[in-house]
């Protein structure tokens, strides 16, 4: 059948196919222009994650608008005139930036303590650096010993200050993101109308356009602000730190990566073919056939809005791998052929080859479709995204080089090929000689490594430290540092708390209802409510978990209502400020003071209260489930009064909930895609004994991926706990080909070590050349600023080399020491 089609249609008329195939490519090529990248947190976050909901609900309640961090390390001592004029006039330039609506920094912020005045001054106005000439002596000592500032605004050694630039609200934001939010909850709960789902669609689009635009004008915010921050450099050091950079210098990472990745390869793809085959046709023919591999891949990610994110941004690179694979597959049993029948006509060498390399082609690109299809089992977008373009990639490879390759080859004819005995790699030829000869070894590293990947998969951690993401040497990881080290830590991380609805107070208002009529008692009323709301038994709640959470050494700043009141005792005389003294500040602070230092941690209308910490990035001995698990044990000890609930949130909280997802999802589909790969070799092969061997031959190499991981204490992150699936997938291509080859061998002389010899020396050589291929390749990767994406390429080329090893040496080992094809010689018998 497949015969018929390849004549009756794909070499009976060439051009023909030639032009549907152009049309077809040029329109995906189309398409390839609207691919996007999107590097935004939003794309590591599960939608369906409860904790997702609550942490939007606490960003509502508590307003928590973004902002950039800008560090401050100038020449001399901090407080000097001169360099407070120079904060004075960064903070006035980055106001001129239409984004930044307001910069807080030691000129501006209240002093409590410089000096001590009574609470009741307080009220009526707070000082700072910028209003009146004030001691520098004491506001050293405030900054340095104050809850507020300490290890916040100022570090420990006085040396280093930050700026921290809040960015204006965007509500047409947030309205698109939760009109989309709630119409593909809908969606999925299948309660969605069909004016809804056009309301959908018209919302995603508008939704994407709006955020395309936000972040075109955040860019070029970004590089406004960094080139104000270049004009105060001899200054001092300045560093640039926050959320909203941090997604904007990863897209410009992912896009420079994509290019980089593309000229690289094609650059290393034409060195490598050259001198394998010395010949024009064999580096024009590939390169050709994965160009429009890729730009048709592309097209269909535009055509369906599939975006590239940071895990998905290597897909070009893999894919690049692949369909070279192939096409090299192709190409050397061309070869093979043409020089073994001399007299054969161009047509039957063709047709010979894509009928010969055609089922395990298929059955390889299954298996690693099979690979990669796994990660469609997670819950995370990004990790879906790039199992279904990896899938629908690979088959659209395999597609295109099995018609563009016969096609080229018949439109250019039939050139003679020449193999000289002193040009062959003698490398397959000592494989087979190995094998023969060191079988006992064989099997003996091979269960050396089982043991070393056991041992080391023990050793395995979950982490996701974003401080890491980037090499030491970019601004971003500068920043980042600076930040973590010097003014309190990173990943923000809260705790709210929600106490128990108090009944007397319920009381008091229901038997004073009828007794406040007019404006004035009504608001005393409120006054009082509020006056009740700050009782002891709250403030102990927080005093105690805010204490316990500052012993945690990962733990950086810790931030809440307990501030306050510690800063309170010192300005009251050491005595713990009242509930009618914090009522007294609730009600009549002054606004910008208050959203300072009260309104974000506590909220009397909801009755709860919000402590925030950020946690240390950088310490190495930070385990994000293991603190997150030991922080909800412990404050169920912590908090005396047992109606009383807590519940943790904010990024930390998700971004640990979406690695634990990904990892469980990932170890349980593993198992899944071993099962799939089992019954695909059976289709193929109809034998136990060597579904067993090709299993064996694939899981002791992939397994070394864990022992590799575990010994070197690497983390399972978002980019290297998708790498399992991936080598499995691209690992059983080889193995396949093996196998095939072996026995298409065996059947000519029935013999076991012809047959291993003759696999090598042919099928070999292009496993030998496609693992070339795939280690240069992925070494490319080294090049990219984003760590994790690094790692990717460093274990993938280490697995590869095993997997390649696996397949040349344990896999023919196997098939001899096993013998599959006894029924073949009953056969002939």
């Amino acid at each position: 059948m497949i015969k018929k089609i390849y004549d009756t249609f794909i070499l009976k008329y060439p051009f023909l196919v030639t032009l549907i195939l152009t049309i077809f490519v040029s329109t995906l090529a189309y398409y390839s222009t609207k691919v996007e990248v999107d590097a935004s947190a939003e794309t590591l976050l599960l939608e369906d994650d409860k904790d997702l909901k609550f942490f939007r609900e606490v960003n509502k309640t508590y307003d928590n608008s973004s902002f950039f961090v800008v560090t401050f390390s100038p020449k001399g001592d901090l407080l000097s005139n001169e360099n407070l004029e120079t904060i004075k006039n960064m903070t006035n330039d980055f106001l001129k930036v239409q984004s930044i609506e307001k910069v807080n920094s030691i000129l501006n912020v209240p002093l409590l303590q410089s000096p001590i005045r009574p609470i009741s001054d307080l009220v009526s106005g707070v000082d700072s650096l910028e209003i009146k000439e004030l001691d520098k002596n004491l506001v050293k000592n405030e900054f340095l010993t104050s809850p507020l500032y300490s290890n916040a605004l100022v570090s420990a050694d006085f040396k280093t200050t930050a700026l921290i630039l809040n960015i204006k609200n965007d509500p047409k934001y947030f309205e698109l993101l939760e009109k989309r939010n709630a119409l593909v909850a809908k969606q999925k709960d299948k309660t969605i109308s069909k004016d809804e789902e056009l309301e959908l669609k018209k919302t995603i689009i508008e939704f994407k356009n709006y955020r395309n635009f936000v972040r075109q004008n955040d860019t070029k915010e970004i590089e406004q602000i960094r080139e104000i921050i270049k004009n105060y450099e001899p200054n001092g050091k300045i560093f640039l730190g926050g959320v909203n950079m941090i997604a904007s210098d990863v897209i410009g990472f992912v896009k420079n990566d994509l290019v980089i990745y593309g000229f690289s390869l094609i650059l290393i793809f034409i060195f490598i073919l050259w001198s394998i085959f010395r010949k024009i046709r064999w580096v024009v023919i590939p390169l050709f056939i994965c160009f429009i591999s890729i730009v048709s891949t592309g097209g269909i990610l535009g055509l369906f809005g599939w975006e590239v994110t940071v895990i998905s941004s290597n897909f070009i690179a893999l894919q690049l791998i692949i369909t070279m694979s192939i096409v090299l597959h192709l190409i050397e049993r061309y070869r093979e052929l043409n020089i073994k029948y001399k007299n054969a006509s161009q047509y039957k060498l063709v047709i010979n080859t894509v009928l010969s390399k055609l089922e395990p082609s298929f059955f390889a690109i299954i298996t690693t479709v099979v690979g990669f299809g796994s990660l469609i089992l997670s819950n995370i977008e990004p990790v879906i995204n790039l199992g279904l373009m990896m899938s629908v990639g690979i088959s659209t490879s395999l597609f295109l080089a099995f018609i563009t390759f016969p096609i080229i080859m018949m439109l250019i004819g039939r050139k003679e090929e020449y193999i000289k005995e002193t040009d062959k790699s003698s490398f397959t030829q000592k494989c087979s000689f190995i094998v023969e000869n060191y079988g006992k070894t064989i099997i003996l590293v091979a269960i050396l490594t089982s043991i070393f990947s056991l041992s080391g998969t023990s050793k395995l951690f979950v982490e996701n430290s974003f401080i890491n993401y980037f090499k030491s040497s970019t601004e971003i990881y500068k920043g980042m540092k600076e930040i973590d080290e010097n003014l309190g830590g990173t990943s923000p991380l809260d705790v709210i708390v929600k106490f128990k609805s108090d009944d007397k107070k319920v009381e008091i208002k229901t038997q004073n209802q009828d007794e406040y009529d007019d404006f004035e008692n009504e608001f005393k009323q409120k006054d009082d409510d509020k006056q009740y709301w700050f009782s002891q038994d709250k403030m102990d709640t927080i005093m105690a978990i805010h204490d316990y959470l500052e012993t945690i050494p990962e733990i950086g700043k810790v931030q809440s209502l307990a501030t306050l009141l510690k800063v309170g005792e010192i300005i009251n005389k050491n005595e713990r400020l009242d509930g009618i003294t914090l009522a007294l500040m609730y009600n009549q602070l002054p606004p910008e003071y208050k959203n300072l230092i009260l309104s974000p941690y506590i909220n009397i209308d909801k009755n709860e209260a919000r402590i925030t910490m950020r946690i240390i990035d950088s310490n190495p001995n930070l385990r994000r489930n293991e603190l997150l698990t030991k922080i909800n044990t412990d404050l169920r000890e912590i908090i005396k009064n047992k109606e009383t609930t807590y519940q943790l949130s904010n990024l930390m909280v998700l971004y640990n909930n979406m690695l634990q997802s990904l990892f469980n999802s990932q170890i349980a589909t593993l198992g899944i895609s071993v099962a799939i790969l089992s019954v695909m070799f059976f289709l193929l092969f109809k034998s136990t004994k060597i579904v067993l061997i090709a299993l064996i031959a694939n899981v002791v190499p992939v397994s070394l991926l864990f022992g590799i991981m575990g010994w070197l204490a690497i983390p399972l992150d978002i980019m290297t706990i998708t790498i399992a699936a991936i080598a499995m997938g691209i690992a059983v291509d080889d193995t396949i080909h093996f196998i095939h080859r072996f026995e298409e061998e065996f059947r000519v002389d029935h013999d076991y070590i012809n047959a291993l010899r003759r696999a090598h020396n042919g099928i070999g050589h292009a496993m030998y050349y496609t693992t070339l291929v795939i280690v240069i390749g992925f070494s490319i990767l080294m090049l990219s600023n984003l760590v994790p994406t690094i790692y990717f390429g460093l274990l993938t080329v280490a697995i590869m080399i095993a997997v390649l090893a696996a397949d040349l040496l344990l896999l023919p080992k196997l098939l001899l020491m096993f013998k599959p094809y006894e029924k073949l010689k009953e056969i002939k018998k």
